[in-house]
């Protein structure tokens, strides 16, 4: 199944209607989940992360980015302007109406690395005390006492010397917890193309990560940018880690060539992933990763639509 490619905005106005009539009813695939991770803090228009969690569309909402580390003690949050004082008070109300949220870490630029052990048992010590159950003299806390639930990679650069398996192991000595009783959520969001560059693949090896998220949107992403590549990278992904929950990444910027269709979704993706034990099994449910809050609020209901086939 190819991705759907832009097409002029008449023939996208005319398909949405044929669409409707095709997505009227939810997917009866048996294989459904209905869960649906979406990416908050990368444009401030894209509302609140109250709004968010309150919209119905998601199961979890991941922020980005913490995107400096690794560098001594210089830590960066970037979420695209928006301000902090308010979002303690949304991630208790988001964790209240059942939806975790979870912080990524890395991103598209290149103000971080993990070049040794003593850097990744210094970010774990950042993270647990500013962000999880910890506290410590001197180190602020942004979002006050709200506790996060996950930790998700999103490592688009790094080298073979970074350390990120003993950022995982780390937490997992701390019985992945994000607070008293409450687990913490560790994810990975990964390229499509398979296998993964050498300290992504290390960290993933610890087998300590609940999920990985398969991003088949990138353009520059030439090795699935080709028919039927993203659906092969998808066997070796989930046939690599068969105790690992995988969640599919597909873009809602309608503008991207990477955009899929609605009705492409349905009867051509969803079918594919749903396939895998760690998608639909009994003990493993996988979902559907979205990129991201800005691009599905602009798109009116696309996020609904996928949380129906999901």
């Amino acid at each position: 199944m190819a991705l759907a490619r832009r097409r002029p905005a008449c023939l996208l106005a005319l398909l949405s209607v044929v669409a409707a009539s095709f997505l009227a009813a939810p997917a009866t695939a048996a294989g459904k989940t209905g869960q649906v991770t979406v990416f908050w803090g990368r444009n401030k228009d894209e509302g609140s992360l109250r709004e968010a969690c309150d919209s119905g569309r998601y199961t979890m909402v991941t922020m980005s980015f913490l995107d400096v580390f690794g560098h001594g003690k210089n830590y960066h949050l970037d979420l695209s302007g928006h301000g902090l004082s308010a979002i303690g008070a949304d991630i208790k109300h988001c964790q209240f109406v059942g939806v975790p949220v979870s912080l990524s870490i890395g991103g598209y630029g290149t103000g971080y690395s993990l070049p040794s052990n003593r850097s990744a048992l210094d970010l774990f010590d950042h993270l647990w005390n500013s962000y999880f159950g910890g506290s410590k003299p001197g180190v602020p806390r942004p979002f006050g006492d709200a506790w996060l639930d996950g930790v998700d990679l999103f490592l688009e650069h790094g080298t073979p010397a970074d350390r990120y398996d003993v950022l995982a192991l780390e937490l997992a000595k701390h019985n992945i917890r994000g607070g008293p009783g409450k687990p913490l959520h560790l994810t990975a969001t990964v390229r499509c193309a398979y296998p993964p560059a050498v300290h992504v693949g290390r960290a993933l090896a610890t087998g300590i990560f609940e999920r990985v998220h398969v991003r088949i949107y990138e353009g520059d992403d030439k090795a699935c940018n080709v028919y039927g590549a993203w659906q092969d990278a998808w066997d070796k992904w989930t046939a690599a880690y068969p105790a690992t929950k995988f969640y599919i990444g597909l873009t809602a910027d309608q503008k991207s060539y990477q955009w899929i269709h609605p009705k492409n979704v349905y009867y051509g993706v969803a079918p594919v992933v749903q396939k895998k034990d760690n998608y639909s099994g009994l003990v493993h449910h996988g979902g559907t990763m979205l990129w991201d809050r800005y691009f599905d609020k602009k798109s009116d209901d696309y996020g609904s639509l996928i949380k129906n086939y999901a």
